[in-house]
């Protein structure tokens, strides 16, 4: 599928070297990789830490940029030309990108610009380059949700989300591939994203493109979506930090469903203070949801500072481990040494048994609400839909009311127990989703039959727990496999938890340097 450009500030060739670079020139060498240090001048607010760059500029953290972009270093235009510019110059290959606002996004980088000068600085998301699932509905861009019967749709008003990331001032790059629907298989009239790491593995579901764009150095940050793992298992197959939000936390409000009772909407970046940026700036009470929570959001950046000493992390070694790669699980129990070397405590728990019954259930309870979700485009258009997703839909034609009550009534059962779990502890340690696996592009343009050979690989037992229950989940690096490609912890915490989740994971990050590294692309 083609994916429109915009002109200005895209397509540029790299200056010709010169002893005597000027900033904007400087500042492309950085992002391109040619320059690999770059150091700024001090800020004017001596009561602030000096920003010290140690890689290429599209790399560095989304709290290192906007501290440079409040202090002058850097202009909106300038980060924006250049994130523009390397995703024309590397996306034909990674497909991370469906649609490239790149108009809008300089408009809003210029007006950014003059708001900065002017000392109007909105805080860390001002002038930020960022991008989302193009699931979240954009006023006067189309939002396809990767399904061909969708492919002309342009909404007239944007989803709250959106609103809510242009009041922070980040400027939108564009809308992010995804699987058909948010489901599991790609429409065939769309490109396969490709993972950085290894071109041959698994992307992740759904949120595959905001995964792939994070992970890539082609946005500083990214929303995803998340109804039965699809934050977790492309921040798991990209290496990235995925924060999955209490369900009705963030808005669901002009964000294209998947399954209403379910779907989550949350950040995905490539250090936990980037996400906790993002998911402060998105999250609060919508009266356009009738699922939002009118709860009020705590200052999870603050928070988040004090430290692990003195917290208590569950470990269920039996749950954590069975049929899990054994590299993963020598990974995620050396995260939670260092853990306990901060202080934390590890405490043995026990979770609820989640078998195979309740996977079926989840399925029953997302095609029940997939198909009514997508009643106005199906059965009248099925054949404008891929194999997979058409044939899901088709499976939740056949779940009666009383067989999406009987899944709904073990749902409710399972999420009891679960959530009384999560408050003996601080947070529970586990997979956050399984280990990178190869899955081949036939297949996932394939039909339902052709996954399930693929689908033992993909571990729900780790993932389906929290959205069953809307409870949180963060998820981050803690590893490499011997091919170098990363291996993910997830921490799942107690409803409304965000704030310690992000405490535990910061605390582990800051103390380890999995995050620091990146695909080679």
């Amino acid at each position: 599928m083609s994916r429109p450009l915009g002109e200005d500030g895209i397509g540029k060739a790299l200056p010709v070297w010169d002893p005597i670079l000027n900033r904007r020139e400087l500042l492309g060498l950085v992002g391109v990789g040619i320059l690999t240090g770059f150091h700024s001048g001090c800020m004017p607010d001596s009561s602030r830490e000096n920003v010290t760059l140690d890689g290429p500029l599209h790399f560095e953290s989304l709290t290192d940029v906007a501290r440079l972009i409040e202090s002058g270093e850097i202009s909106p235009v300038e980060l924006t030309e250049l994130m523009l510019a390397r995703i024309e110059a590397i996306d034909d290959r990674l497909m991370s990108y469906v649609t490239v606002m790149a108009d809008q996004a300089l408009e809003a980088a210029r007006s950014a610009e003059e708001e900065i000068r002017a000392g109007r600085y909105r805080g860390p998301l001002h002038g930020i380059p960022i991008a989302v699932k193009d699931l979240c509905y954009t006023r006067g861009v189309r939002t396809m949700g990767g399904s061909g019967a969708l492919s002309d749709f342009i909404p007239d008003y944007d989803a709250t989300v959106i609103t809510k990331l242009k009041e922070s001032g980040a400027i939108l790059l564009g809308k992010l591939n995804l699987t058909e629907g948010a489901m599991g298989g790609y429409h065939p009239e769309f490109e396969l994203p490709v993972n950085p790491w290894d071109e041959d593995l698994w992307v992740g579901a759904s949120s595959s493109g905001s995964g792939v764009a994070t992970a890539a150095g082609l946005c500083f940050a990214a929303l995803g979506t998340d109804t039965g793992g699809s934050i977790r298992f492309p921040s798991m197959a990209n290496g990235v930090v995925g924060l999955k939000p209490t369900y009705g936390r963030v808005s669901r409000y002009g964000v294209l469903p998947l399954a209403e009772s379910l779907d989550h909407v949350g950040p995905m970046a490539r250090t936990v203070n980037d996400a906790a940026t993002v998911f402060q700036a998105i999250a609060g009470h919508d009266p356009n949801d009738a699922t939002s929570l009118n709860e009020r959001v705590p200052d999870v950046l603050s928070e988040m500072r004090r430290g692990v000493s003195g917290t208590r992390v569950g470990y269920d070694a039996r749950y954590a481990t069975e049929g899990v790669d054994p590299d993963l699980v020598a990974s995620i129990e050396a995260a939670l040494g260092v853990l306990e070397g901060l202080g934390a405590e590890v405490v043995t728990v026990e979770m609820p048994e989640f078998p195979q019954a309740l996977v079926d259930a989840w399925f029953a309870m997302c095609s029940y609400e997939a198909l009514r979700a997508h009643a106005t485009t199906y059965p009248s258009r099925a054949s404008e839909y891929g194999a997979y997703f058409r044939e899901f839909l088709e499976i939740g034609s056949g779940v009666t009311d009383e067989a999406y009550a009987d899944a709904s009534e073990a749902r409710s059962e399972f999420s009891g127990r679960f959530r009384a779990l999560l408050e003996t502890v601080d947070a529970v340690a586990c997979p956050s989703g399984g280990a990178p696996f190869a899955f081949p592009a036939e297949v996932q343009y394939g039909d339902m039959a052709g996954f399930d050979p693929f689908m033992q690989n993909v571990l729900f037992q780790f993932t389906l727990p929290a959205d069953f229950a809307g409870t949180p989940t963060i998820s981050l690096p803690c590893g490499a496999t011997a091919d170098g490609v990363p291996q993910t912890i997830q921490f799942m915490g107690r409803s409304l938890g965000e704030s310690m989740l992000c405490r535990i994971a910061y605390g582990y990050e800051q103390a380890t340097e999995w995050h620091t590294r990146h695909p080679s692309v």
